[in-house]
């Protein structure tokens, strides 16, 4: 696992702060946000997949019963599990599959976490979306927590447009296509402009940051 060090976070912090007010704001709250880093593994995906589009509580709960059942969640347990026995769990069935699908596309060698891990931003992400079941929004993740990629953004992260909208004070939130765009302001740092709304959210209404692991 890998985290940017303190001087580039610290660096990268202000020239957000200078770009944007609203996160100029939240770095006055949190200072430097810690970096969720993690091994870059399957069964990190295979928890993102589970985080996906449920309340916190309900994933983890879910998560909880999928480990309990597989004991160490790797491809080759999801593998060797009944899909039945998985969606007992909570798993639902096209999240089952997803997770089938990368679990065979790693043994397969179609997709390499290593190389996913050492290619430049662009090719990995490409390289993790080619895989059914790993959408934008967990390929970047993915290459937030487990490759430290300063400039990884999940633009439809729910929790980022609504921190932002807090922060700047704005009535409604923007849309993802116009935060998309707004974010474009905080290249080559969007990955910690996130980690920034995420840790101010945090601090502010006590939720948090989808999980790595």
């Amino acid at each position: 696992m890998t985290a940017p060090s303190q001087a580039r976070l610290k660096a990268a912090c202000e020239t957000l702060a200078r770009a944007d007010p609203a996160l100029a704001r939240a770095y006055d709250v949190t200072g430097i946000p810690a970096w969720r880093a993690g091994a870059p593994t399957y069964a990190m995906l295979a928890r993102m997949i589970t985080h996906q589009q449920i309340s916190l509580g309900a994933a983890s709960a879910i998560w909880g019963r999928t480990e309990a059942l597989l004991g160490e969640v790797t491809p080759e347990a999801v593998l060797a599990a009944d899909p039945d026995a998985l969606r007992a769990c909570g798993q639902s069935r096209p999240k089952v599959g997803h997770l089938i699908s990368i679990a065979e596309s790693l043994v397969t060698g179609t997709l390499s976490l290593p190389r996913v891990c050492a290619a430049p931003l662009d090719e990995a992400r490409r390289e993790l979306v080619a895989v059914k079941g790993i959408g934008p929004w967990t390929a970047e993740l993915f290459l937030l927590y487990a490759t430290g990629a300063m400039d990884a953004f999940p633009v439809g992260d729910v929790g980022l447009m609504e921190a932002h909208r807090l922060l700047a004070a704005h009535e409604t939130r923007m849309d993802i296509k116009a935060f998309s765009q707004h974010a474009e302001g905080w290249r080559p740092n969007r990955g910690v402009a996130a980690h920034l709304l995420w840790a101010w959210l945090h601090s502010h209404r006590g939720d948090a940051a989808p999980a790595a692991t």
